[in-house]
């Protein structure tokens, strides 16, 4: 395989391509480097390859010309990546899929950026390798090399060990130990030492799954999984963010088309669905939030039917999803029912079809370390002073879309499954 690498600064290159694994890939002719400087195409008298931005701000712009006279220099058959924040993550997937190519070309873009018209005119995928931020695209193309060049043939000495590494299928690595057996008195897993590979292969497993679920649960969605993959995953314990996510499900105050202050009926399937959400998820609770009696007593009669009456043998499973429901009168006694069995007051956060300020993901960070109510309405909405008291609104579920009209009991699914996931 080729790379040829398109950089102001090649000699950044020169280290980490002269030890390793990929000195001795390029020693075997496994793997060849080229590097273009644009200054080397540029027309300026002074080799400039930037200049200022138009519309102003700080900083300089890559120029066109100079860039896409460098990318003339490439063979036919290259692959042009341009490293930048806005492209297609890498991943082993796509590693794996840059391998198979005969030629690689990374583009290198410094400064603030290169101009636009670049990717207009010239074929170019964007690939970025994290969301963060660095001063140019040369550590990242060094990232790209690696990660796609130990998957060529021979350069690992043994393909296999690619195989065996974290998100090679989707999970991380199990723990490794080498001699001395015991040190500081911590022993190699028995299990290791008993030359029984099938224990051993079944014990690398589990441990790759634990490792996983403990340290990046976020990638257990998209991993192959076994259904003894699963099962195995059910019985390991864990902590779970939904037990301090909490749901309010309110019928006062809420508005009407109008915009008037309404009471709502509560629903036999907003009842159950809701609650059955939250026991999915292991949430910390729901509130049903009515004023009216003959509604709190409703509801009441509800729950004890799948609680205490028939409903219970015909379906236990309903039971213990009702069993997280609490009738209360107003948002705020949920609130204070809350403070009282966590120690602190739950942050507020509001729904609305209509806007919001908070994401998904910061609401998920609050539940790591405090309570969080999180708070429906009916009708046609929450009423302008529950959104006004509330600590924050979480962004509408299609908040792009014209149309954006979910039952309650849909949009409580699906924001339970945004701030959670998997790891619920």
């Amino acid at each position: 395989m080729r790379f040829s690498v398109i950089s102001i600064f090649p000699e950044f290159f020169d280290s980490p391509l002269s030890c390793g694994l990929l000195s001795k890939a390029r020693e075997k002719g496994l793997i060849e480097f080229s590097f273009i400087n644009p200054r080397d195409h540029s027309t300026d008298k002074h080799h400039n390859v930037d200049d200022r931005p138009y519309g102003g701000g700080p900083g300089m712009v890559m120029a066109v010309d100079p860039i896409r006279r460098a990318l003339g220099a490439l063979g036919p058959k290259a692959r042009v990546l341009m490293l930048s924040p806005k492209g297609r993550p890498l991943t082993q997937a796509l590693a794996r899929e840059l391998a198979g190519e005969e030629e690689i070309a990374l583009l290198c873009g410094r400064y603030e950026g290169i101009d636009a018209r670049l990717e207009e005119l010239c074929a170019i995928e964007p690939i970025c390798v994290g969301d963060f931020v660095l001063n140019g695209g040369e550590v990242g193309a060094l990232c790209l090399i690696e990660a796609v060049g130990r998957l060529i043939p021979d350069f690992m000495g043994k393909d296999e060990s690619a195989d065996e590494e974290s998100f090679s299928s989707g999970l991380l690595e199990y723990p490794h130990y080498t001699r001395p057996e015991e040190y500081e008195g911590l022993k190699v897993p028995a299990v290791l030492s008993s030359g029984h590979h099938g224990r051993i292969m079944a014990w690398r497993r589990e441990k790759s799954l634990e490792t996983t679920l403990a340290s990046r649960p976020d990638i257990l969605a998209q991993a192959a999984l076994t259904d003894d993959d699963i099962k195995y995953l059910k019985g390991l314990e864990r902590t779970r963010p939904g037990r301090n996510l909490f749901v309010a499900l309110v019928h006062y105050p809420v508005e009407n088309k109008s915009g008037q202050t309404i009471t709502t009926s509560l629903t036999n399937l907003d009842l159950h669905d809701i609650a059955r959400v939250s026991c999915t998820y292991g949430l910390g609770g729901y509130f049903v939030c009515t004023p009216v009696a003959d509604q709190q007593d409703l509801a009441r009669t509800l729950i004890g039917h799948w609680r205490e009456g028939y409903g219970l043998k015909a379906n236990p499973d309903r039971g213990t999803a009702l069993g997280r429901v609490r009738v209360v009168g107003l948002l705020d006694e949920a609130i204070a029912e809350i403070t009282d069995c966590t120690g602190v007051r739950p942050k507020v956060v509001a729904t609305s079809a209509k806007a919001g300020n908070m994401t998904c993901a910061q609401v998920s960070q609050m539940l790591q370390k405090e309570p969080v109510l999180l708070v429906l309405g009916t009708g046609h909405g929450l009423h302008r002073d529950v959104l006004a008291g509330a600590d924050g609104m979480l962004r509408a579920i299609r908040f792009m879309d014209r149309y954006n009209h979910l039952s309650v009991r849909s949009a409580a699914s699906i924001m339970v499954d945004r701030l959670l996931g998997d790891i619920g």
